[in-house]
């Protein structure tokens, strides 16, 4: 074990940690209201929205990430670059920053998981609230502002938690889109003395802090937001 190359590395590693931070927060704020939204259209069975969530989720969750990666990042750029040719639009398509790609497989990813999570957390909440804040004036936007919605995120945040955890360890993924997150960069290291012992051991101990800390955070907001559940009557 070469400790001496284990601290450098770690070190180095740690530069890709602002990429794997944004990928999980934009592809949060993405799937996230992109999530209820769909989750609701389950729930009320819009015909053709009801469908295509369906559909969608079935789909996005049972194939690999990996394997979802390799068809957008080489598929969209063979198709953009068969319609900009046929618009005579003068753009490189393989010179896109590969991060953008990398946002559109995890937030479609992540906005999936979200849809049955916030479909779950919904359900819980009893539709006679709904009914109650619409005998006192307020409107169906307010209830849900108000009354629904904090209900729904006590019941959801566990798995919104476990969901970006999971979105967070997905970004090691990166790597196969030339994407400099925390994976790439530890294996570029090992390449030279081919210390892969070390570099993956970085890895693990870099993503299992963050993680870490994200579990913490969720901790204290789902304490924070306890004050809306209502207790169950016996």
């Amino acid at each position: 074990m070469d400790f001496e190359f284990l601290i450098d590395t770690f070190f180095v590693a740690l530069t890709g940690v602002p990429v794997a931070i944004l990928i999980t927060v934009v592809s949060l704020a993405i799937a996230l209201p992109l999530g209820f939204i769909l989750a609701l259209t389950r729930i009320n069975k819009m015909l053709v929205l009801n469908q295509f969530s369906r559909v969608y989720v079935s789909f996005v969750r049972g194939t690999p990430v990996i394997v979802q990666i390799f068809i957008i990042y080489n598929s969209v750029p063979l198709l953009l670059a068969s319609i900009f040719e046929k618009y005579n639009i003068q753009m490189d398509v393989y010179d896109v920053n590969p991060i953008w790609y990398a946002l559109i497989v995890f937030s479609l990813n992540t906005t999936a998981t979200l849809i049955e999570v916030f479909r779950s957390a919904i359900n819980t909440v009893s539709k006679g609230q709904l009914e109650a804040a619409h005998s006192v004036g307020l409107t169906t936007v307010q209830a849900f502002r108000r009354i629904i919605v904090p209900q729904t995120l006590v019941v959801a945040l566990p798995n919104i938690c476990n969901a970006t955890v999971n979105l967070i360890k997905a970004t090691s993924l990166g790597y196969a889109m030339s994407l400099p997150e925390i994976t790439l960069k530890a294996q570029v290291a090992a390449n030279a003395s081919y210390n892969y012992i070390e570099a993956y051991l970085d890895i693990f101990i870099i993503y299992l802090i963050i993680c870490s800390l994200v579990e913490y955070l969720f901790k204290r907001l789902e304490k924070r937001l306890r004050k809306y559940q209502i207790a169950p009557t016996a």
